[in-house]
C-alpha cells in the first residue's frame, strides 16, 4: 500500500519539477541601460546608444539601409577561463531579430569581431546595427545554446543631435 501511494506522489513531484525547469528556461530577465547585467560568464554594461544617418565623412561615408544604431557596451569575463563575447542581436517590438554588423569601418572604438577575454578582463567598445528607428531590446546570450536563455536590455528610442554633414570642397582634400 505504501509503495502504491508513494509512486503517484513521486510522479507528481517529478512532473512539477520538470515543468518548473521548463518555465525557468523560458524566463526573460529585463535590464535597463547602465545596469550591471550578468549573462553566462560575462557581466555586461550598456553604457550609451547613438543614432547616426551615416558613418565616416565625405567620400568615405557609409550610408545605412535604415539608420545606424551604435551601442557602447562593456563586457567583463567573470569565469575562470578564456571566453569569447558572442555577436549580439537586437529584438524589435514586433519580434524581428537584427544581427550586429560585422564591419566597423568609420566607427570610433569599435568592439571588433575577435572578442576573446581572459579571466577578469574587461573590454569596452561600440557595436553597430542597421535598423529602423524604434525602441529595441538588446539580446545577451548566456552562451549555452542548449538552453537558449537570453537576458534583455531595454534600448529606448531617443533621437540624438547629429553633427552636420560635411560636404567636400572642390579642389581641397
Amino acid at each position: 500500500m505504501l509503495r502504491r501511494m508513494s509512486f503517484p506522489f513521486l510522479l507528481a513531484v517529478a512532473v512539477s519539477l520538470l515543468s518548473g525547469c521548463r518555465s525557468l528556461v523560458a524566463t526573460r530577465a529585463e535590464y535597463q541601460m547602465g545596469d550591471r547585467i550578468p549573462a553566462g560568464p560575462f557581466t555586461y554594461n550598456v553604457v550609451e546608444k547613438v543614432w547616426r544617418s551615416q558613418l565616416g565623412e565625405n567620400f568615405q561615408a557609409r550610408m545605412p539601409e535604415n539608420r545606424f544604431l551604435l551601442i557602447t557596451v562593456a563586457a567583463t569575463n567573470g569565469s575562470g577561463s578564456e571566453a569569447s563575447v558572442p555577436m549580439l542581436e537586437l529584438e524589435a517590438p514586433n519580434g524581428k531579430i537584427y544581427r550586429e554588423i560585422e564591419n566597423g569601418e568609420g566607427v570610433d572604438n569599435w568592439f571588433g569581431l575577435l572578442r576573446t577575454l581572459q579571466p577578469a578582463q574587461t573590454q569596452q567598445g561600440r557595436i553597430i546595427f542597421d535598423v529602423p528607428l524604434s525602441s529595441y531590446r538588446l539580446r545577451l546570450s548566456d552562451g549555452d545554446s542548449a538552453t537558449g536563455h537570453f537576458t534583455y536590455v531595454q534600448i529606448p528610442l531617443q533621437i540624438d543631435d547629429e553633427p552636420p554633414l560635411a560636404s567636400p570642397v572642390p579642389g581641397k582634400q
